[in-house]
C-alpha cells in the first residue's frame, strides 16, 4: 500500500503520524510511504531519517494527498485539505466529527473512507488509540491549570501545592476516565487538595482505593458540582461519550458561583466540551475571561509537547495501521472488530451512530461494506 503522511497544518500542531521508526516497519513489509517534507521537524525528526528508514519525501501537501491510499494524521482534516482528500482514499486520524459539522459534510462529500483513532474500541470499552494522547491531555490539564492560576496571567494567586502554613489550591476533576485519572495522578503529585467526581461507583471506589490521601472520590450530579465549584481553584473537565458530543456539566451560570481567578480547563473541547462556555482556542492564544472566570481551551493539547505526543500515539497507532497497509481497510476491519468500530464514514455513507444523531443524518451499518448481515 501507499501511505503518505502530510505536515500537520492546525495551529502550533506539532505532532506526526508516523515516526521514522513506524517508516522502517512499513518498508520492511513492503509498502511505500511518502512523507511530506519537515512533516517530523516540530516532533524533533528530520527529514534526513525518513530516508534512512526508507521513506520518499514529497515536497508539499498536494503530492502527499495525491500519491497516498492511506494518509495518516494526527489532527482532522482542516479546510484547505478538503479538497485534497479523494474517493475511496482512506483516511486514518483523529476526527471527533460530531463536535464540528462541516468537517463531517466536507468527508461525506469526498466519497473517501474515514477511520477515527478515537473511536476504535476494543471488546473492555477501552479506546487505545484515545489513550495515549487522553494520558497526556490529563497531565498537561494540570500543568497548565497551575500556571494559569498565577496572578500575571489572571488567576487566582495560588500555588497549587501551597507551602507550609499555607493550604494548597483545590482541584476539581469531572470525569474519572483516562484524562481524569492522568490529572488526578498529577495534581496530587503537586500537593493539591484533590476531588474527582464520576457518575460510576465502581471506577470510585478502584480509584478510592489506588489514589494517594490527598485524592477525594466523589458523586457526580448537578447538586454536588455547584456545591464543590464554590470552593474548587481549578476545575478540570475530563468527560467522554466516546465519537459523541461531550454533555455540558459545567453551565453558563455556574460561573457566577466561581471565585474571580478560578481557572477551568475543557480537555472535552474535542467533542464540543463539557463546559458550556468552552469554545476551542489554540497554544498561540490559549485562554480567554468570562465572568472573571479563566478558560483554557486548547483543542490539541498534546500538541505543545510534541515528542513525547508523536512517540506515545505511534506506539499505539502502529499496529492498527499495519494491520490496514496489510489487508487493506475492508480485510482488516473484517478480521479485527476494534478497528471496524472506527469506522465512522464511508464513501459517503455515516455509519457510525452518535455521529449520525449529532447532525440527524442517516446511520448506515458499517457491515452494509464489510459483507456482514
Amino acid at each position: 500500500m501507499i501511505i503518505g503522511v502530510p505536515k500537520e497544518i492546525k495551529n502550533n500542531e506539532n505532532r506526526v503520524a508516523l515516526t521514522p521508526a513506524g517508516t522502517q516497519e512499513f518498508v520492511k513489509q513492503g509498502h511505500t510511504v511518502y512523507i511530506q517534507s519537515t512533516a517530523g521537524e516540530g516532533s524533533g525528526f528530520l527529514d534526513e531519517e525518513y530516508i534512512q528508514s526508507g521513506a520518499q519525501i514529497l515536497p508539499d501537501i498536494e503530492s502527499t494527498y495525491a500519491k497516498a491510499e492511506m494518509i495518516m494524521k494526527v489532527k482532522e482534516p482542516i479546510e484547505q485539505e478538503y479538497s485534497l482528500i479523494r474517493e475511496n482514499q482512506l483516511v486514518f486520524t483523529y476526527f471527533h466529527f460530531a463536535s464540528y459539522e462541516p468537517l463531517t459534510h466536507a468527508m461525506i462529500k469526498s466519497k473517501s473512507v474515514c477511520l477515527a483513532y478515537e473511536t476504535v474500541e476494543r471488546p473492555d470499552r477501552s479506546l487505545p488509540l484515545l489513550i495515549p494522547m487522553s494520558e497526556v491531555a490529563g497531565r498537561m490539564s494540570i500543568q497548565e491549570g497551575a500556571k494559569y492560576l498565577e496572578k500575571p496571567l489572571k488567576g487566582r494567586g495560588i500555588l497549587l501545592g501551597g507551602v507550609p502554613g499555607v493550604r494548597p489550591a483545590k482541584v476539581l476533576i469531572l470525569g474519572a476516565g483516562i484524562v481524569g485519572t492522568n490529572a488526578a495522578k498529577m495534581a496530587a503529585g503537586m500537593g493539591a487538595d484533590v476531588t474527582i467526581m464520576d457518575i460510576n461507583l465502581q471506577r470510585l471506589r478502584y480509584l478510592d482505593d489506588v489514589m494517594p490521601a490527598n485524592v477525594n472520590t466523589f458523586m457526580s450530579n448537578e447538586y454536588n458540582i455547584r456545591e464543590m465549584i464554590k470552593v474548587s481553584d481549578l476545575i478540570v473537565g475530563a468527560v467522554l461519550i466516546p465519537g459523541a458530543k461531550a454533555p455540558n456539566l459545567i453551565t453558563r451560570d455556574m460561573l457566577k458561583e466561581m471565585r474571580p481567578g478560578t481557572v477551568l480547563v475543557d480537555v472535552a473541547v474535542d467533542q464540543g466540551g463539557c463546559i458550556e462556555t468552552c469554545k476551542p482556542t489554540t497554544h498561540e492564544d490559549p485562554t480567554y475571561i468570562i465572568d472573571d472566570v479563566v478558560h483554557y481551551c486548547v483543542a490539541n493539547m498534546p500538541g505543545a509537547v510534541p515528542y513525547t505526543s508523536t512517540l506515545a500515539l505511534t506506539n499505539a497507532t502502529l499496529p492498527y495501521a499495519m494491520q490496514l497497509a496489510n489487508k487493506g481497510w475492508v480485510k482488516a476491519c473484517q478480521d479485527n472488530r476494534d478497528l471496524a468500530l472506527g469506522l465512522n464514514i464511508i464513501k459517503g455513507d455515516v455509519v457510525y451512530e452518535a455521529v449520525a444523531e449529532a447532525f440527524d443524518l442517516q446511520h448506515v451499518p458499517f457491515e452494509k461494506y464489510l459483507g456482514e448481515k
